[in-house]
């Protein structure tokens, strides 16, 4: 029993030290500081748009400012619309970004890890890679047989290159002594890649996701543009044509927080599933 409450103590000991390393006065200063910067430039959209302020070659003469777009939130957040919004331009990027996953990382080591697939994959990959979203709408168009698919597809291409080239980055920079090692201790094939290439290749690859689901979002408007009666950026596109201006701010606002919160939820997760690398982080 003894031995329980021992335990049971220093688990407690442990948390508490924990809440005060994570909520110190260092930590403190600098949540209080980016809050403070975010509302400074609040301030100044907010005078630069009441006063209609131009500088020539940019004016905010037409910009709506906050106090416009406030109550402009406040009515989208009220509208039944917005679930249906939320979920049309959620299921978009979720399709496009696991089918980018999937796709990105199987490229990606074996690009890495196989100079002749390199040779023969990587350089047709490296001319579509330039190529804009928006230039895939006509051939995504043509390409599938509904709209739907075609938006996913847009999605699918701007999550697809961040995740293939950081997977090629990773699996080029595992240690080569930790592959020789393994190959001396008889690790071949399918073996080889689960137990080495690709727990080195990890944080990378955990990297390549985080920015391709912020791409993704980033794609939301182009592909949203093709079709479609519902999703953030099909929002943000028709209050545009309709002359809704704080409206536009508000669905960029939106899909700026979406694009933000999943790929933080993304690194989290990503970074959860290899614990060595937060070892090896906190030891530097």
């Amino acid at each position: 029993m003894s031995a329980i409450l021992e335990a049971t103590e220093n688990t407690s000991v442990r948390h508490s030290a924990a809440v005060r390393r994570n909520w110190n006065p260092a930590r403190l200063a600098r949540v209080a500081a980016r809050f403070v910067s975010v509302l400074v430039c609040v301030g100044i959209w907010q005078v630069l748009a009441e006063h209609h302020v131009s500088f020539g070659l940019v004016t905010f003469a037409n910009v709506p400012a906050p106090s416009d777009v406030v109550p402009a939130a406040w009515a989208l957040f009220h509208s039944p619309k917005l679930p249906m919004h939320l979920l049309s331009s959620v299921m978009r990027v979720l399709v496009g970004f696991v089918a980018a996953s999937a796709v990105g990382i199987g490229l990606g080591l074996a690009i890495g890890r196989y100079r002749a697939f390199e040779d023969a994959v990587l350089p047709p990959l490296e001319v579509l890679r330039p190529i804009p979203a928006v230039a895939w709408i006509p051939l995504a168009i043509l390409m599938f047989p509904s709209s739907e698919m075609s938006m996913m597809f847009i999605t699918f291409i701007g999550a697809l290159f961040p995740i293939l080239l950081n997977t090629i980055h990773g699996v080029e920079g595992v240690d080569p002594r930790l592959v020789a090692t393994a190959r001396s201790l008889g690790t071949r094939g399918a073996a080889l890649f689960g137990e080495v290439i690709l727990p080195g290749a990890a944080p990378a690859i955990v990297t390549g996701l985080s920015i391709g689901m912020g791409t993704a979002w980033f794609c939301l408007v182009t592909a949203e543009m093709i079709a479609g009666q519902y999703g953030i950026g099909y929002f943000t596109w028709e209050s545009y044509t309709l002359q809704n201006y704080a409206d536009i701010v508000v669905g960029m606002l939106l899909i700026g927080a979406l694009g933000m919160g999943s790929s933080v939820l993304v690194r989290r997760a990503g970074l959860a599933l290899i614990p060595w690398y937060r070892m090896e982080a906190s030891q530097r």
